[in-house]
């Protein structure tokens, strides 16, 4: 008697290890893609922040619209309550 599976056994449990190590290597490259994502998406805010305060020493406080550029003054008393 021999101590081993049978061969169409052992294929279904290679398929299964397989098809196991495929996701694991798969959530590993989407960690990584999210790691990039995020440090683009941390740039991207802060290049946004930065170009406000610019905006901000050019036309001071205020309220744009994104859709169109117009803008609005941020009234004195509206600054004390943020």
């Amino acid at each position: 008697m021999s101590n081993k599976i049978k061969k169409e056994e052992l294929e279904t449990l290679q398929g299964h290890v397989n098809t196991q190590s495929k996701a694991l290597h798969d959530i590993g490259a989407l960690e990584n893609q999210k790691f990039h994502l995020l440090h683009a998406l941390n740039k991207a805010q802060q290049n946004s922040e930065d170009f406000k305060k610019e905006l901000e020493e050019i036309y001071g406080k205020i309220n744009i619209d994104l859709s169109n550029g117009s803008f609005e003054p941020i009234p004195e008393e509206e600054e004390i309550v943020k």
